[in-house]
């Protein structure tokens, strides 16, 4: 799949809020944020960095606000551990974390404050975020220009798989990645389940995991920010929700409906889009809560 690559590097300073799936990025040539496709450019802020949207996963929420509310986490083990594995990995080193006295979240700073790196991306999304892959080292090809990402090239050295594979991210995808990407990416998500699993997928006794498909016990803000690790996803909209004041599951489907998410459903045959996660979250006994379909077989359209 041919992909604008950029060189340039990744930055953090004590003033930045990196997660498992966002990173600051600065192209050698800044000028190079023109050439990224989308309906909404890139913006750099005056420093030249664009935050990355990493692309086809979603790590745990470490602060999120949306359209409603104060702003929220999920539970931090999951979220902090994500957001350090994809800085070690860029090649950052002794990660510090200070509280910010205007917001509820750390802010994260790190040595060197700046690394060497690349990203492939097929465009920014509906908010203006460069979405892409986020590599170390030096690119296997020339700034400014496309190169074909191969699966091998995406395993071998693509944060985005590298994160699944540990099983701190949830595989997440939209409208406009291959097939082949997307299967290759399920491939990492697979190799943290294998066996006892690692991660949100570690199944051993008691362990705190994704119960996203088994069935999570939610009575309130607190169990999705405190108590139960699912989709990140279904987090937000819960988050939204019970941001309005709702004390009860009993309108959560009326809500999902009028958040008109679509999506397809890729195990079926010939997929049509849909409209609303109603359809595939389900409430038993008022309190539980379960997605039917496993996020790797969702594929959702960006709003």
């Amino acid at each position: 799949m041919p992909m604008l690559l950029i060189k340039g590097s990744f930055h953090l300073s004590g003033r930045t809020a990196p997660d498992g799936d966002t990173v600051p990025f600065i192209p050698d040539y800044v000028g190079e944020w023109k050439l990224v496709r989308g309906c909404e450019k890139p913006q750099p802020e005056r420093d030249g960095h664009v935050d990355i949207r990493l692309e086809g996963i979603d790590a745990l929420e470490t602060h999120y606000t949306g359209n409603y509310g104060d702003e929220k986490r999920q539970p931090a083990k999951f979220g902090d551990e994500a957001t350090n594995a994809l800085l070690t990995f860029l090649g950052f080193r002794d990660i510090q974390r200070t509280p910010d006295p205007h917001h509820p979240h750390d802010m994260i700073s790190a040595t060197p404050e700046s690394v060497p790196g690349f990203i492939l991306t097929n465009g920014a999304d509906v908010f203006g975020r460069c979405v892409a892959f986020a590599c170390a080292g030096d690119p296997p090809g020339p700034s400014g220009y496309e190169l074909d990402v191969s699966v091998r090239l995406l395993k071998e050295r693509t944060a985005n798989y590298h994160l699944l594979s540990l099983g701190l991210a949830y595989p997440t995808f939209y409208q406009g990645l291959l097939p082949v990407l997307r299967d290759a990416l399920a491939d990492g998500t697979a190799e943290a389940q294998a066996g006892i699993g690692v991660g949100i997928w570690n199944t051993t006794g008691n362990a705190f995991g994704d119960v996203t498909l088994t069935g999570a016990k939610i009575t309130g803000m607190q169990s999705i920010t405190d108590d139960v690790v699912i989709l990140p996803k279904l987090f937000r909209r819960l988050k939204e929700y019970f941001s309005l004041g709702h004390t009860t599951l009993d309108a959560l489907p009326a809500y999902l409906a009028g958040a008109a998410d679509k999506f397809l459903d890729l195990t079926q045959a010939k997929p049509k889009e849909q409209i609303g996660l109603h359809r595939i979250v389900e409430i038993t006994n008022s309190s539980t809560v379960r997605m039917t379909l496993p996020s790797e077989k969702i594929l959702f359209k960006p709003k």
